[in-house]
C-alpha cells in the first residue's frame, strides 16, 4: 500500500471510531465486532498488501501497539470506577469482595483449567500449555466497554451523587468485571513468568523465587509505583496553591496521559508490574478530589486515546486473519477457545462468586448477576500483548498454533460477547429498577 492509501484508510478508519460506538449502543452488534470484521475484509482486499500476515513477523511492533492499549484501558478504568477502595477500611475492602474472589479464585482455576487443557487436548508440554493458561486467563479492560462502567461520576457530594452512588452499589456486574479487568492484567505475568521457570526447569528455588519476587514483590512494587505517580499528580492537578501549575486551572486533560506514563515508566524501571501501576495510578488520581468535573475531562481523553488504539490492534488482527494467521488453528485450538468462553470462565466465575458472603453486604451479586459475571469475561487485546511478549523474551515452542488459537478465542469472544452483551445488560438494568432493594 502506497503512503496516498494509507492516508486514505486511516482517515476512513478515524471516521468509523467515531462514529460506531453510537451506532451500535443498545444494539446486539459491538464495536469490536463491526472492527474485526472490517479488517477481515481489508485482508481480502489490495489495499491491504504489503501488511503483516502474521504478528512474528513484526512482533516487536505487535507488542508495543498492545501494550500502549492496555495501559491506556486500565489508567481509564482507574479513573471511571466510582467506589473507592482503602484497605485500611474493612467495608471498604468487603465491598470489592466480587473483585477479590474473580482474581484470588476464578483467575487461578481459569489458568490451571486451560493448561490442562492445552496439555491433554493439544499435547503441549508442560510450559508451554502453563504460558496458554496465563494469556488466555486475563479479561480484557478494553473490549469489555458493554459490560463495564461508563466512566466517572462527578456530580459531588450532593443528594443527586448519593443517589448515584446507590445505584452503582447493586450494579454489581459491572463494578465487578470492571475491576476485574483493571487488576488481573497484571497478575497474569507472574504465571508466564512461571512458564518460564518451568521450562527452564522449575526447582526448589525457583519456587522461593516465583513466589516472593515475581507473585508478591513485583506486584507491590507495581501499586506502590502508580500510587505515588497518582498521588504526586492528584497534589499537581486538585490541590497546589500555585494557579500556574495546578493542571485544573489551565483546564488540560492531557495530565491523564502525563501520568499514566509516568507512572508505568517507574514500575518498569523498579522491575514492577507496569500494568498495575497504570491502574493504580488512576485510582489513586481520582482519589485525590473524588468530585471534580476535571476527572471526566481526562477519562475522555483517555477514551478517545483507547478507541483508537483499539482500533488499530482489531484492523491488524482481522488483515492477519484472511492472510493466514488461522492456518495453524487445528480442531485442538478450536476446542480449548470454546471451552473457555463458553465452559472454563462460567464455570470459574461461578465457583468464585458461588458463596454469597455475608459480610459483602447490599452490593452482593444475585444469582442472576453472579451468572452475568462468571460468563462476561471478555478476551481480547491483554491475550495479544502477553503472547508477543512471551514470543519476544523466551523461546516458546509451537508458536503458530498459539497464535491461531489465541486469535480465535479473541473473536470468539468479541462476538459471543459481543451479541450478547447489550440486551444482557439491559434485562439486567430493567430487573434491579422493577426490584430496587432485591438482594
Amino acid at each position: 500500500m502506497d503512503g496516498d492509501g494509507l492516508y486514505l484508510l486511516g482517515g476512513l478508519c478515524l471516521v468509523l471510531a467515531i462514529v460506531l460506538p453510537q451506532a451500535t449502543r443498545g444494539r446486539a452488534v459491538s464495536s469490536p465486532m463491526v472492527l474485526v470484521a472490517v479488517g477481515l475484509l481489508l485482508g481480502w482486499s489490495p489495499l491491504a498488501d504489503g501488511w503483516p500476515t502474521h504478528p512474528s513477523q513484526h512482533p516487536v511492533v505487535i507488542e508495543r501497539v498492545a501494550e500502549l492499549a492496555l495501559i491506556v484501558a486500565l489508567m481509564g478504568v482507574g479513573l471511571a470506577l466510582d467506589r473507592p477502595l482503602d484497605l485500611r477500611s474493612l467495608a471498604r475492602w468487603r465491598a470489592w469482595t466480587s473483585t477479590w474472589r474473580l482474581l484470588v479464585v476464578a483467575m487461578p482455576l481459569t489458568i490451571g483449567a486451560v493448561a490442562l487443557l492445552g496439555w491433554w487436548a493439544a499435547g503441549l508440554p508442560v510450559a508451554t500449555a502453563i504460558l496458554l493458561g496465563a494469556v488466555l486467563a486475563p479479561t480484557d479492560p478494553v473490549l469489555a466497554s458493554d459490560v463495564q462502567v461508563g466512566g466517572p461520576d462527578v456530580t459531588g457530594p450532593t443528594e443527586r451523587y448519593e443517589v448515584h452512588a446507590e445505584s452503582e452499589e447493586r450494579d454489581e456486574v459491572r463494578f465487578a468485571l470492571t475491576a476485574e479487568a483493571g487488576l488481573n492484567d497484571g497478575l497474569a505475568f507472574p504465571f508466564l513468568h512461571l512458564a518460564v521457570l518451568v521450562a527452564a526447569g522449575f526447582s526448589l528455588a525457583d519456587a522461593g523465587l516465583w513466589l516472593g519476587w515475581y507473585l508478591v514483590g513485583k506486584a507491590l512494587l507495581g501499586v506502590a509505583a502508580g500510587v505515588a505517580v497518582g498521588a504526586l499528580m492528584g497534589v499537581v492537578v486538585f490541590r497546589t496553591s500555585r494557579r500556574l501549575v495546578r493542571m485544573t486551572a489551565q483546564s488540560d486533560p492531557i495530565v491523564a496521559v502525563a501520568a499514566l506514563l509516568s507512572a508505568y515508566g517507574l514500575a518498569e524501571m523498579l522491575h514492577g508490574y507496569g500494568f498495575l501501576a497504570a491502574f493504580a495510578c488512576g485510582m489513586a488520581l481520582r482519589a485525590a478530589e473524588r468530585h471534580h468535573d476535571y476527572h471526566r475531562e481526562m477519562h475522555d481523553v483517555i477514551e478517545r486515546l483507547e478507541r483508537l488504539l483499539t482500533l488499530i490492534v482489531l484492523l491488524l488482527l482481522g488483515v492477519a486473519m484472511s492472510r493466514g494467521l488461522l492456518e495453524g488453528l487445528d480442531p485442538a485450538g478450536v476446542l480449548v477457545g470454546v471451552a473457555l468462553v463458553l465452559v472454563v470462565r462460567p464455570a470459574c466465575g461461578l465457583l468464585a462468586l458461588g458463596v454469597r458472603a455475608r459480610s459483602s453486604g447490599r452490593g452482593a451479586p444475585d444469582r442472576r448477576e453472579r451468572l452475568a459475571v462468571a460468563f462476561f469475561g471478555v478476551r481480547g487485546i491483554g491475550s495479544i500483548y502477553y503472547l508477543a511478549w512471551a514470543t519476544n523474551h523466551g523461546d516458546v515452542a509451537d508458536v503458530p498454533w498459539l497464535w491461531a488459537t489465541v486469535a480465535f478465542t479473541i473473536v470468539l469472544s468479541v462476538f459471543v460477547h459481543g451479541v450478547t452483551a447489550s440486551p444482557a445488560m439491559a434485562w439486567l438494568d430493567g430487573r434491579r429498577e422493577v426490584t430496587p432493594d432485591a438482594r
